[in-house]
């Protein structure tokens, strides 16, 4: 099965039984300061899982658009990606967890037709708070799953994100990927089982003190791997050698000159950051690469994928010819790739070039830094010294893992240039190896702790200031509008209750008399206590009535419409306060750019 027809039957699927389908949002999520990508299907639907009306209703399905930053370094294995797409169905106080476990075994076996006799469940364990989820285990066994084919497991529980909030136990669905024979006991610590399906039922609140609550609004929350799903339909053990891959991984062994059997890891680790970064430079608000939040991950895989094209001998510009590849290959399925594809190609070419310069530099500074700390050809160090665990300056760990973050020089790489100048032992290696992945493990440690807090802004982050900075945001976009003219969009935003960054396409630097006139212009509309009211009507309807939002083209057929007076309208999922006179005053605290074409604007309200 092709990638294409999997999304087309999965959605095909839930539209038949009653789903609304609606569109990916973007890779940036809005309002959300505690996260920087969007992370899993349900990230976009969080006011809603918590309660909020949907204008689509209670029955959903999307494709959506996924990049998780925490495993970069483990990409190179079959599984593991940075962008991923998850195909999802949610029940918002709609159907149960019956219904849900239904419908998922019967899209895999009747639709999918997987072979049952390969597929294994696990279901919550239960712990101290919850119990056991035997509903789950219930239903399992009456579609005729075995006993042995069911593991209980403690942590199968999602959530909440925050200290309190919505959670509740999940169960997941696993195939048998090997040509062994499938055993007839499921163990989930054996990889071979390959998990492709979750189902969260969100049916508890966890309070302030660490009780366990009934939620009013109980909801279902699915998601199936899709690129892991695909390699299975295909017999498969290797995602990427899929259609959604294959064709980056032949392009990359012409560009090579050698094979992918030979090199798997630095194949993999090229095609899948080069796609992640062509996704995320192409997204509707596009990220460009930079040194700070999103924008520093992208120049993150596009120089990490740089770095082991060199050590398969691409030593060319390469960059945009794998990207090539990957638009022709998605465009179908998000087509602001074609839309963006000059401004993609332009970045990566810029970045590679920038990247090989910086190179240069680093080996310059790589070369002084080792004259400089008298590492002289031939010298010996004393095993004395090693024996004393003392590291030679020259092999100091913490320089060299320097190397590596600001100028892309692997450890591999630094060692060769000083095994150029003078012998060093086995033992030397080591010891230096062993401080430069500490350091490398700190770095990873604190991306996994950023990247740990997703979807705690959406359910844990309504307070009242959070909803003022978000109203603050439409008067903001309004008002620059007002000023700079129509061409201006959002290009995305990241609220929290401290202050709103917000950022909107123009080419050119805002002057003070600008701010200014922007500022008076907000500040005026809050004075003037304007009533905030939301009304769900048709997207072409909202069209009509000349509401602008961000990425109108990615709603559903409903929309919800927030008026401020006769001053603001927007297609918004909220939340707002009622009236402006609530927000306080206004004020710029910062002008920037944010990316090509993009600039940023920090305000804060007083």
């Amino acid at each position: 099965m092709k990638a294409d027809k999997l999304r087309q039957e999965f959605l095909e699927y839930f539209k038949k039984n009653k789903h609304e389908v609606i569109a990916s949002a973007s890779l940036i999520p809005a309002n959300d300061p505690t996260v920087l990508f969007t992370t899993a299907g349900m990230h976009p639907l969080v006011p809603f899982l918590m309660g909020e009306k949907h204008p689509c209703g209670t029955r959903l399905a999307s494709v959506q658009k996924c990049v998780r930053t925490g495993d970069i370094d483990e990409v190179g294995d079959t599984t593991h990606h940075t962008f991923f797409e998850m195909l999802g169905n949610w029940s918002l106080g709609d159907y149960d967890e019956e219904q849900a476990v239904k419908y998922s075994w019967e899209f895999i076996i009747k639709k999918l037709k997987l072979d049952k006799n390969k597929l294994a469940i696990s279901i919550f364990g239960g712990n101290d708070d919850v119990p056991k989820d035997t509903e789950a285990e219930k239903y399992w066994l009456e579609l005729g799953v075995s006993a042995d084919r069911i593991a209980a497991i403690s942590d199968n529980f999602w959530g909440p994100a925050g200290a309190t909030g919505p959670c509740g136990p999940d169960t997941e669905i696993f195939y048998w990927t090997s040509s062994e024979p499938v055993p007839d006991k499921f163990d989930e610590a054996d990889d071979r089982w390959v998990e492709i399906w979750n189902n969260v039922f969100m049916k508890y609140n966890k309070t302030a003190d660490n009780k366990f609550e009934e939620l009013e609004q109980k909801n279902i929350d699915t998601g199936m791997g899709f690129e892991r799903t695909l390699a299975v339909l295909n017999g498969l053990d290797d995602n990427y050698r899929t259609d959604l891959f294959w064709p980056i991984i032949e392009k990359i062994q012409e560009l090579s000159g050698q094979k992918y059997e030979d090199n798997t890891k630095a194949f993999r680790i090229i095609a899948d950051h080069i796609r992640s970064a062509v996704l995320i430079i192409g997204d509707e608000c596009a990220v460009t690469p930079s040194n700070t939040d999103q924008g520093y991950i992208v120049r993150r895989l596009i120089r990490r994928a740089i770095r082991f094209a060199n050590q398969i001998n691409i030593n060319d510009n390469f960059t945009t010819k794998l990207a090539e590849v990957v638009i022709d290959i998605i465009k179908s399925a998000y087509p602001e790739l074609d839309k963006n594809k000059d401004l993609i190609i332009s970045e990566l070419d810029k970045e590679e070039n920038k990247f090989k310069q910086t190179l240069v530099r680093g080996l310059k500074i790589l070369q002084t830094q080792l004259k400089a700390r008298k590492v002289i050809p031939g010298q010996k160090i004393k095993p004395t010294i090693i024996e004393e665990g003392i590291t030679p300056s020259y092999l100091d760990g913490e320089f060299l893992f320097d190397m590596y973050q600001t100028y892309g020089f692997p450890f591999e790489l630094a060692i060769e240039e000083i095994q150029e100048m003078r012998k060093i032992s086995k033992i030397e290696i080591q010891e230096a190896k062993k401080e430069f992945d500490n350091k490398v493990k700190k770095h990873q440690d604190l991306s996994r702790t950023a990247s740990a807090g997703m979807f705690k802004g959406g359910l844990a982050d309504d307070s009242e200031m959070t909803k003022k900075y978000h109203t603050a945001a439409h008067l903001l976009l309004q008002a620059l509008r007002d000023v700079l003219g129509d061409h201006v969009e959002q290009r995305g935003s990241n609220i929290n209750d401290q202050r709103a960054r917000f950022d909107f396409s123009h080419d050119t630097k805002l002057t003070d008399e600008e701010k200014t006139k922007i500022e008076d212009i907000v500040n005026s509309q809050i004075k003037a206590g304007l009533e905030i009211n939301c009304d769900e009507m048709s997207l072409e309807e909202a069209n009509k009535q000349g509401a602008i939002g961000i990425f109108k083209s990615k709603y559903g057929e409903k929309v919800k419409v927030y008026n401020m007076g006769n001053y603001s309208k927007e297609v918004c999922g909220g939340p707002h306060v009622s009236n402006t006179s609530e927000l306080g005053i206004f004020k710029i605290k910062k002008e920037e750019s944010s990316s090509a074409g993009v600039r940023r604007i920090k305000a804060i309200l007083e």
